[in-house]
């Protein structure tokens, strides 16, 4: 029986408290009365994987089974998340692999010939064909791959792209032309949080930037109100009108998985479990894995943390009609993530681990730490944020990684060159985003390397719009100093000086709530 989240006060049994910080994590002593909002335990998994696919394809929500239909003759696309989800990357089989290999079985009873693998990855990197292999699986990368079946969507090939139209806000609806022209479009998803999935896959996953930037830009993110709570994010309320404009032209059969909270394998299993009940082996665990990524070159820790492969197991899977497939998809994450929270404090501390959405297999720059800890820990509530208008944010990440010419290139002059400028995100977007978006070797890098697209780090700057119109300050504990006033933010050796530096903004005993993160957690803050 899994156990529910809860929060913990802090007071002189406690013992330290893990903190991710990048490549590595720390053991800090947090002051007496602060809270420490705890992740559920993993949830029951389906005792059947197999079995839970067949039913949800057979079976699904508010739609005919699939098997209806696939017809002889037919056009077939199959979409799939990328690989920013989950996180970490998921042990061999991936679930998409094995939902996919079940379709195409289908498929192929039908008599359906004309079918194409599509990766969604809109604006994100390239992935290279053992990261396709990993995702759907030897057999299906042996059939589709070498013959063009199997690829990423390419947002910039304007020969295959489709305008659909306008919704009644004026926003481009423009997605892959295959999709669009396809005769049934299966989207497979991975519901790693409660803000993917839904009218998001295809209208997002599958969309050029003329669609993208209506959503993805500084006047959005700013009033969205929790990316985890699509009913009350902007950027939601437009994938959804776009999504539904979406479904007047194509035929989308959606299917949704979600998955419990094993991030961490062996001998990383003492990061799951709370700090009082760790056994003396694992106290002996984190102490002497501690000291040794301290004593590892930084290349040889990257590797070990990014060789990481999670045991996720199956919750749910459902399929059918987008919204009321999603519908059931959030209650199973909420099952998984959401801990009541009373009140929101004057200081929130989020710890960021050493992998998000853009850095698979790559580095984390210190945009990307500010996007994981702004832009998706900051967002992770229903109702209120964790902290007060006006508070402030203490996050631990060193900002020392650097930037991979492969994958990031135009971070590196976003960094260099529009954050010496400003760090607004509306004036940064006004200024230099077209530039960025439409300059033809950042465009040649996203179509030929496996570069994110131009325009990327301007999209991961929005996404701490929201934290940074609501926050009055922003901490770094062990950061480079330098990298965090690029940022437009401060850094602090420790927690009590970044306590001290806070005082100023939140006085000289303020609320300190400890958000303890990875495994997720959503707080719902009443």
């Amino acid at each position: 029986m899994s156990r529910p989240g809860f929060v913990l006060e802090v007071d002189d049994r406690t013992p330290p408290l893990l903190v991710h910080e990048g490549l590595g994590f720390r053991l800090e002593e947090f002051p007496l009365g602060t809270r420490v909002v705890y992740p559920p335990e993993p949830q029951p998994t389906v005792p059947d994987v197999d079995e839970a696919i067949l039913e949800a394809l057979l079976h699904p929500v508010d739609s005919e089974p699939l098997p209806a239909l696939l017809k002889a003759g037919m056009r077939l696309t199959i979409a799939f998340d990328d690989l920013s989800l989950p996180l970490p990357t998921m042990r061999p089989p991936d679930i998409r692999g094995r939902i996919i290999e079940h379709v195409l079985e289908l498929a192929a009873q039908a008599g359906v010939d004309d079918v194409e693998l599509v990766a969604a990855n809109a604006l994100h990197r390239r992935m290279t064909p053992a990261e396709l292999r990993h995702i759907v699986g030897e057999r299906v990368f042996r059939s589709f791959h070498p013959s063009g079946k199997l690829y990423n969507f390419d947002a910039e090939d304007r020969a295959n792209l489709a305008h659909l139209g306008h919704t009644d806000k004026g926003e481009d609806v423009e997605i892959s032309k295959r999709a669009a022209e396809s005769d049934l479009l299966v989207y497979v998803n991975v519901n790693l949080v409660a803000m993917d999935g839904g009218h998001k896959s295809v209208g997002i996953g599958l969309a050029s930037y003329k669609s993208l930037r209506h959503h993805h830009n500084a006047k959005t993110m700013v009033h969205s109100r929790s990316f985890m709570d699509h009913k009350h994010s902007e950027m939601h309320s437009s994938a959804w009108r776009i999504g539904r404009l979406i479904k007047d032209h194509v035929k989308v059969f959606q299917i949704e998985t979600t998955l419990d909270n094993n991030v961490f394998p062996k001998p990383y299993e003492f990061m799951m479990k709370r700090e009082w009940e760790w056994t003396r082996r694992d106290q002996a665990t984190a102490l002497g894995m501690r000291r040794g990524l301290g004593l590892m070159p930084q290349k040889l820790r990257h590797r070990t943390f990014h060789d990481v492969r999670s045991a996720y197991g199956l919750t749910g899977i459902n399929a059918g009609e987008v919204e009321a497939v999603h519908d059931r998809t959030l209650r199973k994450v909420h099952q998984q993530q959401r801990v009541e929270v009373q009140g929101q404090t004057d200081v929130a501390v989020f710890g960021i681990p050493y992998v998000g959405p853009y850095n698979v297999n790559s580095w984390m720059n210190p945009i990307l730490a500010t996007c994981v800890g702004l832009g998706y820990f900051f967002n992770s509530y229903l109702g209120s944020p964790i902290v007060r208008q006006g508070g402030v944010a203490i996050l631990y990440h060193p900002l020392d990684e650097g930037f991979s010419t492969l994958h990031h290139p135009s971070y590196v002059d976003f960094y260099d060159e529009v954050l010496a400028e400003s760090t607004d995100p509306a004036v940064i977007g006004e200024k230099y985003e077209q530039q960025f978006a439409t300059d033809p070797w950042y465009v040649h890098l996203y179509r030929t390397s496996n570069a994110y697209h131009g325009v990327h780090p301007f999209y991961m700057w929005y996404w701490a719009a929201h934290a940074m119109d609501h926050l009055g300050d922003v901490i770094w504990v062990g950061a480079d100093r330098k990298a965090a006033a690029r940022l437009g933010f401060r850094a602090a050796s420790t927690l009590r000086d970044a306590l001290e530096m806070a005082s100023s903004t939140v006085g000289n005993d303020p609320t300190i709530t400890y958000l303890h993160n990875p495994p997720h957690v959503l707080a719902d803050v009443r």
